[in-house]
């Protein structure tokens, strides 16, 4: 029988690790309560934090009990950890409101029955915190010299790191600390950027308990041609439908290049590594099916078998030959025909369906031959767009190879 950190390595979940032979003993011999956590610093979560559910995920099913910790007293400070400038400080009611979003999501990917799962918000313990106190018991704990050491503070100390964010790293090891007292949790978890805080707090644990703890890394997942992986020409690729449709989210997976698909399918699906290899074996054109075998199982995931099905018949209605087919799933807009019929500028009317973001992005697109109104290409800008182009009460229009989106008349 494979273990669950055979398991972890073999889909590649494994980067950085403080002791791979003593957590590899743990995981074998005990039950291990362990962490990630997630700062509701948008309305939804990303793919990059399904990444860090899935890691999660594995241990759970491998028989070991993780808590999510939603970062509503994090949030307020903001982690400096991948970025160049400070993050904009969010009301706390914004703050709470992603929360509650952020406990939804992550609860359809875990098993919280029975306390196989807690969800927990560092809100509760770093809220009331009193600051002095804090420095004088956590803070004594920190040198200045070995957290600057860290490539996070390092980096930005090159473009500015406010006092406020150098806090940051006192907050979460205070996180892991609390949840070892309070839990027993040994293991907190993260991407390779969170190498640093999570070291840290280990640290922390060792110096005020006398106990060792974890830290435990995935490496951050990039795409083979350069791209940031979780990012579509609208930006991230988020988990709520509203931000991101089912359509646009299963389209993502199946334009993924053909290098990167069994990198994808062992970290974002369960399915067998053997079957996942079998896949991703094809060459050329069957690659083809691999893509869509990612895109199904993730969407489905994701968004539920309904919303993965319609999806995918979309994408074929889309891209396949045979006439139109079911695009319903295929994002849409209702206009009035009687706005139709007296005629829309095509600048205006590729914006308005998202397909650019501005009138610049929409002349280029149409100046450079990438605009189609159904079958026909459009590269005239003054072009103007009536009903009569309409096929079956609809307008389907397309940027690039890859876009579509349809304006539904009513």
């Amino acid at each position: 029988m494979t273990s669950v950190w055979d398991t972890l390595k073999e889909r590649g979940f494994v980067s950085q690790c403080s002791n791979e032979e003593g957590l590899k003993k743990l995981l074998d011999t005990e039950q291990v309560t362990f962490y990630i956590g997630f700062d509701p610093t948008a309305r939804s979560l990303h793919i990059g934090n399904l990444l860090q559910i899935l890691f999660m995920a594995h241990l759970q099913r491998g028989g070991h009990r993780p808590i999510a910790l939603v970062g509503g007293g994090t949030t307020r400070i903001g982690d400096p950890s991948g970025k160049s400038e400070m993050r904009k400080i969010l009301p706390v009611e914004t703050i709470a409101a992603n929360g509650e979003i952020f406990r939804s999501q992550i609860a359809r990917f875990l098993d919280f029955s029975n306390d196989k799962a807690l969800m927990l918000d560092n809100a509760e313990w770093l809220a009331p915190l009193n600051y002095i106190e804090f420095l004088r018991d956590i803070g004594r704990h920190f040198s200045v010299n070995r957290m600057l050491s860290f490539e996070t503070y390092k980096m930005r100390l090159e473009t500015g790191l406010s006092f406020i964010e150098f806090n940051y790293q006192l907050l979460q090891s205070y996180d892991y600390l609390v949840l070892f007292r309070r839990y027993g949790c040994r293991l907190q978890m993260g991407g390779d950027d969170q190498w640093g805080n999570i070291v840290a707090g280990m640290d922390l644990i060792r110096r005020v308990e006398g106990v060792e703890a974890f830290a435990l890394t995935s490496p951050l997942v990039t795409r083979s041609d350069g791209k940031k992986m979780g990012k579509s020409e609208k930006g991230a690729l988020y988990l709520d439908a509203d931000m991101t449709s089912p359509y646009e989210f299963y389209q993502y997976w199946v334009n993924v290049p053909d290098a990167d698909v069994e990198q994808f399918l062992l970290r974002f699906t369960f399915l067998p590594v053997p079957e996942i290899k079998e896949l991703c074996a094809a060459k050329d054109e069957r690659i083809n099916d691999a893509k869509r075998r990612l895109a199904a199982e993730i969407t489905t995931l994701v968004h539920g078998e309904k919303a993965a099905r319609e999806a995918a018949d979309a994408s074929r209605a889309a891209f396949e030959s045979g006439g139109p087919g079911d695009l319903t799933g295929v994002p849409s807009l209702p206009i009035a025909r009687a706005e139709l019929d007296a005629g829309i500028g095509i600048i205006d009317l590729f914006v308005r369906a998202t397909l650019c973001a501005t009138k610049s992005d929409a002349r280029r697109l149409v100046s450079q031959g990438g605009a189609y109104v159904g079958r026909q290409n459009m590269t005239d800008i003054n072009a103007v767009i009536r009903s009569d182009a309409a096929e079956d009460g609809s307008l389907l229009l397309r940027a690039g190879k890859k876009r579509y989106f349809r304006i539904v008349i009513t």
